[in-house]
């Protein structure tokens, strides 16, 4: 046996028994096919494309800032952030697969669909004077102050609303004020969100849900 061929056989019996690690799976290869060790295709939930799927209110992740992801995911994997689909699946990724993943998704393109926002806005005033003006009597600044001009994002702290589906925005301003999600800086949505009835989170939920998906800067 020729010594090439002889070190390849045990380069392949060392993987196979444990002795050193198998080369990690690229980011594009675990969105389409998971990482075999638990995490299953993230395209299942979030779409080829990344955009998310609207009707189930699976978040786009396209397009979002990189640093926000792996904030996301190692939440998700802590504990930080509930939710009983995405716990397990970012326990089952390694710290490395969690940022390749945050780093893939970052630089896909924005969807079409979520580009171009929803064809009728909603009627109701109520969700676009929380976006953009709060209601200070209570102490709840406007969603854009934090969040940029109509909620396209700003930075890894806070993450575009615009184009997200409405069901999404709204589970997650539930789980600020039900406590199942705690990692955000200075504790701040949590004060926002306990401040909103159904009808607030639904209103503005929605309202955010219309507005064109953008990247920062305001170009797509």
């Amino acid at each position: 046996m020729k010594t090439k061929t002889l070190f390849t056989v045990l380069a392949l019996m060392m993987v196979a028994s444990g002795a050193v690690p198998a080369a990690p799976q690229d980011a594009a290869t675990i969105a389409r096919q998971g990482n075999g060790k638990g995490a299953p295709p993230c395209m299942a939930c979030h779409g080829a494309d990344g955009g998310g799927q609207a009707a189930a209110g699976f978040p786009r992740l396209a397009g979002l800032n990189a640093a926000y992801l792996e904030r996301q995911l190692d939440s998700f994997a802590e504990g930080s952030r509930v939710d009983p689909t995405m716990n397990p699946v970012a326990k089952a990724l390694t710290e490395d697969e969690r940022k390749a993943l945050a780093e893939y998704y970052s630089k896909l393109p924005i969807p079409a669909v979520a580009a171009r926002g929803a064809a009728t806005p909603p009627d109701d005033p109520l969700g676009k004077k929380l976006a953009e003006r709060g209601r200070w009597i209570e102490q709840v600044p406007g969603c854009v102050q934090c969040h940029g001009p109509h909620g396209v994002g700003v930075g890894e702290h806070f993450p575009p609303l615009a184009g997200q589906p409405a069901a999404y925005i709204a589970k997650q301003l539930h789980a600020w004020k039900q406590g199942k999600r705690r990692n955000d800086p200075l504790d701040l949505m949590k004060h926002v969100a306990s401040a909103l009835n159904d009808k607030d989170i639904q209103a503005v939920s929605t309202w955010f849900a219309a507005q064109p998906a953008k990247l920062e800067g305001g170009t797509r």
